[in-house]
């Protein structure tokens, strides 16, 4: 089953599988080969197809588009240990994608939301001379704290029943989807409006609702059954463990980036989010971003964008919206390039 096939946008973007890193990748493109890339990466629980408004919007104006399915999701392979999804081993996976796709490039553009922004982030870290400039959706740099690691930070602020603790103990998270419907879950990720940081009770922690009329709750105009049934086929497929395993794997980057405690981010960057966002409304994101605090440890960061009435998937949500603010950043970067 592939819902694509049946949308007029999604005519033309092409579809391989790219060997990086010791792994095989399933890319979706769309542009002229000359264009300038740009990559586009996507979070959890998502797919390349959360891009399929901005392949086809920006392939018009002339970029090339590509897209993957990152490692663990989609088409693309995913390792069983979780130590194999650390920022050292997401970022090669980068390098080694820009590396066959760009051709004689020498930068490509970058575009990531929720996981992608944060593996966006370790690549702009990393190697800063691969990247003309970063538009970075929901999820905002943090710079690593040398004093505590990410999940005993997480609970020492949020609680035990934060997603991302939750989310530690191999299998656990996996079972309670798998009980609460796989599609349901997909379906309240996706459509869901909670503000602030999530929590996951240990009591039906996805929601798991056995009445049958819960199913016809009408979905968003954003986003339809179509859509709905594009995601659940891939997961059905794949399972979650892959998605899940970025964040077991996150005390691992922890102890592997010391080197890189303090480090700023150097490359040109542009910051959108909704105003519904879950990670907007955290305590303490809102006081970073406009505080001073984003700007310090982001010195190239040239505008924050907050999008009304959008939520945490504010590209599909907002699809011609946010493709405009990346072209005018992507525009104005590349007459920047021209004129030296």
């Amino acid at each position: 089953m592939d819902p694509t096939k049946n949308k007029g946008e999604m005519e033309g973007i092409d579809h391989r599988m790219v060997s990086v890193n010791g792994i095989t990748m399933h890319i979706a493109e769309k542009g002229p080969k000359e264009g300038t890339v740009v990559l586009l990466l996507h979070g959890f629980p998502d797919l390349w197809y959360t891009w399929r408004h901005q392949i086809t919007a920006l392939s018009s104006l002339g970029y090339r588009a590509v897209a993957p399915d990152l490692r663990g999701y989609g088409d693309s392979d995913s390792p069983e240990s979780f130590s194999e999804y650390t920022c050292l081993h997401l970022v090669g996976d980068l390098v080694a994608l820009i590396d066959s796709v760009a051709g004689d490039q020498e930068k490509v553009f970058l575009v990531g939301h929720d996981w992608g922004a944060i593996v966006g982030w370790y690549l702009c870290l990393f190697r800063p001379e691969k990247i003309k400039g970063f538009v970075c959706l929901s999820v905002p740099y943090r710079p690593r704290n040398p004093k505590v690691k990410p999940v005993e930070g997480f609970k020492a602020v949020f609680g035990d029943d934060y997603y991302i603790c939750r989310f530690q103990e191999p299998g656990k998270a996996e079972g309670e989807i798998a009980c609460a419907d796989p599609r349901r879950v997909l379906k309240n990720i996706f459509t869901g409006r909670e503000l602030g940081p999530p929590i996951l009770p240990k009591d039906n922690p996805f929601g798991a609702n056995p009445n049958p009329n819960c199913e016809q709750v009408e979905l968003p105009e954003w986003f339809s059954k179509e859509d709905l049934d594009y995601y659940v086929s891939k997961f059905e497929k794949t399972g979650f463990t892959g998605g899940l395993n970025y964040y077991r794997a996150m005390d691992l980057t922890w102890e592997l980036t010391a080197p890189w405690t303090g480090a700023k981010i150097q490359v040109p960057v542009k910051f959108m989010t909704g105003d519904l966002d879950m990670v907007y409304t955290t305590p303490g994101v809102k006081e970073y971003i406009h505080g001073g605090g984003f700007a310090a440890d982001v010195p190239n960061l040239q505008e924050v964008v907050v999008i009304e009435d959008a939520g945490h998937f504010v590209n599909q949500e907002k699809p011609q919206e946010v493709t405009a603010h990346i072209n005018d950043f992507f525009t104005k970067l590349q007459d920047n390039y021209r004129s030296f």
